[in-house]
């Protein structure tokens, strides 16, 4: 089955090993892939330790992996092996909550395994897409907040100001752990947020129940008519646009179909100009790391509508596209490190209350 080509310019191949226990499943992706210009299939293991034997010798640019082997699991693997000898590493699962473990220790993206949602077809042009993206990410070698977790934030206060501020985040790639690495930083009573994570259907709702366990605010899988209030974070569904809409004094999120935006459905873009669109109190717009420019311009006019914008910085993001492109047209008011950015937030907020 032949995977469109991309219009990218590299004439390079991206060297990819496959790592799957099922011949099938094997067989499906190399073909796929192999068809591609842009990529060459050097091999492929069916468990983890055949990968590790195999990795020095075919020497991949990006690797393929099932999440659940016989043996050790890629989780495992991923812990043990990625510390030491970094490459990028793209998940190919099932509807599965451990695909967020695996990115935890170091995975750079994941697609979900084709199913009766989703063709073959579509699978393999979503693979081939983050195999070419990933060839040019830095892999994280340790998660991205601390193992052990992180003591509380202390609760912002009451402020009449601080119940006027809407803070809108977006993300793609490496964003679910840079994402919660920001979320983990923030208070109970943060203002309302909006959260656009480039995601497949099925995963947003398990995202958004691992940010509420591991965040002091609330989080939730956004739904129409949902209020923005303090204390609570909405996550943007998979496949679906949502938009911030002023109702009176009161701001909800509007989740429909909708054409895709910058390419996407979510799109950050969408989000960011539905605030500016909307939004007459304070705004803040934050674009973390991801592949592509979803976010810029959308973030570029919150920011002349009066919004304070921070861009993740180039060092400590996955892949310096969105938040690259921000700061390149001028839609960054300041960047900050993806550790630093909730200090950054914090900072702004406090000088508004």
């Amino acid at each position: 089955m032949a995977v469109p080509v991309s219009t990218s310019n590299s004439g390079k191949k991206i060297r990819v090993m496959v790592v799957d226990d099922s011949m099938v499943a094997r067989s499906m992706i190399i073909r796929g892939l192999s068809t591609h210009p842009r990529i060459e299939v050097v091999g492929f293991a069916i468990n983890t330790l055949d990968a590790k034997n195999k990795i020095p010798l075919y020497k991949p640019d990006v690797v393929t992996m099932d999440v659940e082997m016989p043996g050790q699991s890629g989780i495992d693997f991923l812990k043990q092996y990625l510390p030491t000898n970094p490459i990028p590493v793209i998940l190919v699962s099932t509807l599965n909550l451990k695909v967020f473990d695996a990115l935890a220790v170091g995975a750079v993206d994941f697609v979900r395994k084709p199913d009766s949602q989703q063709s073959t077809e579509a699978f393999l042009v979503a693979l081939a897409q983050k195999v070419i993206m990933a060839s040019t990410a830095r892999p994280r070698t340790a998660p991205a907040s601390p193992a052990g977790g992180l003591t509380t934030p202390p609760k912002l206060g009451a402020s009449p100001n601080l119940d006027r501020v809407i803070i809108g985040l977006g993300a793609s790639t490496g964003g679910t752990e840079a994402t919660l690495a920001v979320m983990k930083r923030l208070p109970a009573d943060i203002p309302p947020m909006v959260i656009v994570q480039h995601m497949p259907p099925g995963f947003t709702k398990m995202y958004a129940e691992r940010l509420n366990r591991l965040c002091a605010m609330e989080v939730r899988e956004a739904q129409s008519g949902d209020e923005l209030r303090r204390g609570l974070a909405l996550i943007a569904p998979a496949d679906l646009q949502c938009r911030v809409v002023r109702i009176g004094t009161r701001y909800t999120v509007n989740c429909t179909m909708g054409e895709k935006v910058s390419g996407h459905r979510p799109s950050v873009d969408a989000m960011f100009h539905s605030m500016a669109e909307t939004v007459t109190c304070k705004m803040v717009g934050i674009i973390m790391t991801g592949m592509g420019q979803d976010g810029a311009v959308g973030l570029l006019e919150m920011r002349k509508k009066g919004a304070y914008t921070i861009g993740q910085d180039k060092e400590s993001s996955v892949v310096y596209g969105m938040p690259g492109v921000a700061q390149n047209i001028g839609a960054v008011m300041i960047q900050a490190s993806c550790d630093n950015v909730s200090n950054v937030l914090l900072r702004h907020l406090k000088s508004l209350g």
